[in-house]
């Protein structure tokens, strides 16, 4: 072999060698890159860090990510350890055969919209219906305290097949208290609460509350552990949200529909004169800014994020023609079924026209000149994209990452969560475009969130109030609209805070003298099995073992219900109210004199839904009371025993997450 080709060779070799080298660099630098994201992913919680034992760190965790733990969870928790359950709760989709039974039974839960509106009208519709039917005649309208007036509504429903709106709502009602109780899916349920009270829409607005159990059930549930921007885009597109901040009939300049469908074929003779402008002229009052206020000021930037007036107005005309697609034989948007059958709604989508389930947008009734928000120029002509090129600006806003951890801490940490981790979680925000997940993990892997200044520092709503009492006591809830007629009483409408920011997250909002009253009315009355449909026993919850005092019974009780805390100061305050012989009567008294009024849905009260026995009794002045509310005890529990567990579910201490 020539010296030529040697050299030739040994400088291949050279090459091949330096390159195995480079390649196995680039193996161990791409292993390393990895490890360290696996690693940066990986679930670590430092609540040794805080001198938390993994049992006191698993009591917290189910304090603030449980409607309250059952007996069994603890021990759970720290067998699948801490950071797998976090997981498996993220995940939200172990199986509820359960719960799916129990659901069953309600009929109404699971149907569309347009199901809803042709099943249970509005009574304006119902008196509209009744008149063109023959059942009524117009002059005998707002005489409903005529029983042959009512008579005649009722025969008009049977033979339509309508039925009462209440009814619907109650079984929304019924079915959010079972699912809070029942579901393995604990932490999606809590999101499904914290995210509807985020984007709040309210059963005291007529023209919405139709939409409501889909809004909960389509819009919020199935988006509450992914990217923000989607949930917010869902959001805006939905009939609740478009009815109750009146986006729905926001409409801006311009052009005619003539000129919008100039490709229409053989159907602008017809269509002359009878536009959707015409068909929507009773709600197209004009540009509407109610959303955009609050899609700025509540479901984004924030009250302090930086935008104007004039912000407001601009984002009122990009979001001017989206509104509600018909639904129902009758429900709204009749008006414009019409025109979408003469004209064709093939021809209307070549027009700019979007037709998204129950979504649409009407171009016609779209501001189409340039507009202005936050300093970004939306050009003319922008249509139905520029809507969603607003609202995905708005999810990915440095403020909206500020106010969305903050909403979130406020929630699961503290009423007054550091500025540390609202940082850390709002910085994950923006790097993750607004991964609710990831924002999640931020908060429960940092120290602030095991800091023993935040354990125990929330206060349970009425809901979870009463939701955590039946769950520590493993209840069978078989009538769950009886613990709504407390949760209200205690100071929570369900589904019915009027205004639009939502019920409150702060301990000074639930607490008063009257809510603390009535919450130890309910302990009590809860404990003594005088809440008619909840079933349990007590002494099965001690092991069966029936203690042999009061005062054992209140040390052992405590600690079941209220695990891994220090006791002592709450055992020492309630041992003076053991001998009191009139305690539960006493306590009733005191509630009822301090109950603050509240905003009674009078009509969701009045149907006794498909044969449960919430029977109730009304005194002189309309006032509702439960049936034997006072019975002796059954079922495993003694008089004392149930007065002690009512005194602790009623104590200050249980009342705290």
């Amino acid at each position: 072999m020539s010296y030529q080709k040697r050299k030739i060779i040994m400088k291949n070799n050279k090459y091949s060698f330096w390159l195995l080298i480079a390649v196995f660099a680039l193996a161990l630098l791409f292993s390393s890159f990895v490890n360290s994201l696996n690693k940066r992913n990986q679930l670590h919680f430092p609540y040794q860090k805080a001198g938390l034992t993994s049992a006191q760190a698993a009591a917290h965790l189910l304090s603030r990510f449980t409607y309250g733990a059952s007996p069994s969870d603890l021990d759970l928790v720290q067998k699948i350890g801490l950071e797998n359950w976090f997981e498996q709760q993220l995940a939200g989709n172990l199986a509820d055969e359960d719960l799916n039974v129990k659901l069953s039974r309600f009929d109404a839960i699971n149907l569309s919209n347009t199901e809803a509106e042709n099943i249970f009208p509005r009574n304006a519709q119902l008196i509209n219906f009744a008149i063109k039917e023959g059942y009524l005649n117009k002059d005998s309208v707002n005489k409903s305290d005529n029983k042959a007036y009512r008579d005649k509504i009722q025969a008009l429903m049977k033979a339509k097949g309508y039925r009462p709106q209440q009814e619907l709502f109650r079984q929304l009602i019924s079915q959010k208290i079972l699912r809070a109780t029942y579901t393995k899916n604990q932490m999606r349920e809590l999101m499904t609460d914290f995210w509807f009270n985020h984007f709040n829409v309210s059963l005291n607005k007529n023209q919405c509350a139709i939409y409501i159990p889909a809004f909960e059930r389509d819009v919020i549930r199935p988006n509450v552990f992914g990217k923000f921007e989607d949930l917010l885009l869902a959001t805006a597109k939905s009939p609740a949200m478009l009815m109750y901040l009146d986006n729905s009939a926001s409409s801006g300049n311009n052009t005619s529909i003539q000129e919008k469908i100039e490709n229409v074929k053989n159907n602008a003779k017809k269509f002359r004169g009878a536009n959707i402008n015409q068909a929507n002229k009773r709600k197209a009052a004009g540009i509407n800014e109610n959303y955009a206020r609050e899609l700025m000021e509540l479901h984004t930037l924030g009250v302090d994020g930086g935008y104007t007036q004039s912000d407001v107005t601009q984002a009122a005309k990009i979001l001017t023609g989206w509104t509600i697609a018909p639904m129902g034989k009758n429900g709204y948007g009749g008006a414009i079924q019409k025109v979408l059958d003469k004209v064709g709604e093939q021809n209307l989508i070549k027009n700019g026209f979007v037709r998204e389930g129950d979504f649409l947008f009407a171009n016609n009734r779209h501001d189409d000149a340039e507009k202005y928000v936050l300093g970004k120029k939306f050009a003319a002509g922008g249509g139905y994209q520029e809507g969603v090129d607003l609202l995905k600006m708005l999810a990915n806003h440095q403020a909206t990452s500020k106010f969305i951890a903050k909403k979130i801490a406020t929630r699961f940490v503290s009423d007054n969560p550091p500025q540390s981790l609202i940082d850390q979680m709002a910085k994950t925000f923006l790097v993750t475009k607004g991964d609710l997940n990831e924002v999640m993990k931020t908060m429960v892997s940092a120290p602030e969130f095991w800091s023993k200044t935040a354990l125990r520092e929330k206060t349970k709503s009425p809901f979870e109030f009463a939701i955590s009492a039946v769950r520590s006591m493993g209840a069978q809830v078989n009538q769950p609209y009886q613990l709504y007629t407390w949760i209200n009483k205690m100071g929570q409408q369900m589904y019915s805070y009027q205004a639009p920011t939502g019920f409150p997250d702060s301990g000074q909002y639930w607490i008063n003298t009257g809510s603390l009253l009535n919450r130890m009315n309910f302990g009590l009355a809860l404990a003594s099995q005088r809440i008619p449909g909840i079933a349990f026993n007590l002494i099965a919850i001690n092991d069966h073992h029936e203690p042999e005092s009061a005062e054992a019974a209140l040390e052992a009780y405590s600690k079941i219900f209220m695990p891994q805390r220090n006791l002592n100061e709450t055992i020492a305050r309630l041992k003076p109210m053991l001998s009191n012989p009139n305690l539960e009567e006493n306590i009733a008294k005191a509630a009822e004199k301090n109950t603050l009024p509240q905003q009674m849905n009078t009509q969701m009260i009045e149907t006794d839904l498909m044969g449960e026995s919430d029977r109730m009794v009304t005194n002189k002045k309309g006032k509702k009371a439960i049936e034997n509310s006072f019975v002796r005890q059954k079922n495993g529990s003694t008089t004392m025993l149930s007065q002690v567990v009512g005194l602790i579910i009623g104590s200050p201490e249980f009342q705290r997450k």
